[in-house]
């Protein structure tokens, strides 16, 4: 689950193909430790990542580098142009190691053939398939947003 992400238990149990009780206990022991915050809407709970607890950014990191994205998000920060917002989208986004990672651009005078030739290097080392794509907007999907430049927003 990602700080922009929330769900709810029965989206949960479904997605991760376990009971609504071993769901239900889990998302209770997170939420105990201060890991997710509940809030409701009509009849549901529903479940985000707790931005504030101390934790957040270090688990955050670790994920990124379990999943290579660290790598990915730092090289494209460097010289790839105006970027806005980078995201996970797709199978990782959605929690299964597919062996395509889908990531989205976000922004204006991005150096497309510079990313896209990154994505084939890094897909190489971490023996996985990058897609890029590039757009000005995001539309409604399921996305891990990993970088968003707040100077611009």
């Amino acid at each position: 689950m990602s700080a922009s992400n929330q769900s709810h238990l029965r989206g949960l149990a479904e997605e991760f193909q376990e009971s609504t009780n071993a769901i239900r206990k889990e998302l209770n022991q997170l939420s105990e430790a201060g890991y997710l915050e509940k809030s409701t809407d009509k009849n549901k709970i529903l479940y985000r990542a707790n931005t504030k607890n101390s934790l957040f950014k270090p688990l955050q990191k670790l994920i990124h580098t379990y999943l290579g994205i660290d790598e990915i998000v730092d090289n494209i920060l460097q010289k790839a142009g105006d970027i806005q917002e980078v995201s996970l989208i797709g199978d990782y986004a959605a929690g299964i190691d597919s062996g395509e990672i889908d990531v989205l651009i976000l922004g204006e005078n991005i150096n497309q053939a510079y990313l896209l030739l990154l994505a084939e290097k890094v897909g190489k080392k971490l023996e996985k398939k990058v897609n890029i794509s590039f757009a000005k907007s995001k539309e409604e999907q399921r996305y891990i947003n990993l970088y968003t430049n707040n100077s611009k927003i």
